[in-house]
């Protein structure tokens, strides 16, 4: 069954060197090349802004639309962290995504994970007759009701 609206993945790299989290430039290239290396289609430039924090997070964040969803980026040069997302509704190369965040941001560790977003709806109609049936029934019941068929 193929469920979902596609894989999101949520990316934490720690004790980066703080060099690689503090340019502009790096970070656009990095929004710029990344879309075609993991087999997604880029719709527009990258946006990439130096923000500032009234709690000393200052930072830089850049985000890619791309026509399976976006790609985002928060690094904190002060915290030597940076987090990214790269959500899709079609399925992307997670190993190429996690090996060039690596390359672009050297973190000492990395923490990760690979949600399927959207698992209740299905991408194919045939498969939504078992989730819709679960859902009257699961209704069905909630109004003290039996369910048909």
């Amino acid at each position: 069954m193929s469920l979902g609206f596609g894989p999101h993945l949520i990316y934490d790299g720690f004790g980066c060197p703080v060099s690689g989290l503090e340019d502009l430039r790096d970070l656009y290239r990095l929004l710029d090349t990344l879309p075609e290396r993991i087999h997604m289609t880029k719709i527009m430039p990258p946006y990439v802004f130096r923000h500032q924090s009234a709690q000393g997070a200052d930072g830089y964040s850049g985000f890619v639309l791309i026509a399976e969803s976006h790609i985002s980026v928060h690094a904190f040069p002060g915290r030597r962290y940076v987090n990214a997302d790269i959500f899709s509704c079609e399925p992307f190369d997670v190993e190429t995504a996690l090996a060039e965040l690596a390359q672009a941001f050297r973190p000492a560790r990395v923490e990760w994970k690979l949600l399927d977003r959207g698992r209740e709806f299905p991408k194919r109609i045939a498969d939504s007759r078992a989730v819709v049936g679960r859902d009257r029934r699961m209704i069905a019941r909630g109004l003290g009701l039996e369910a048909e068929g």
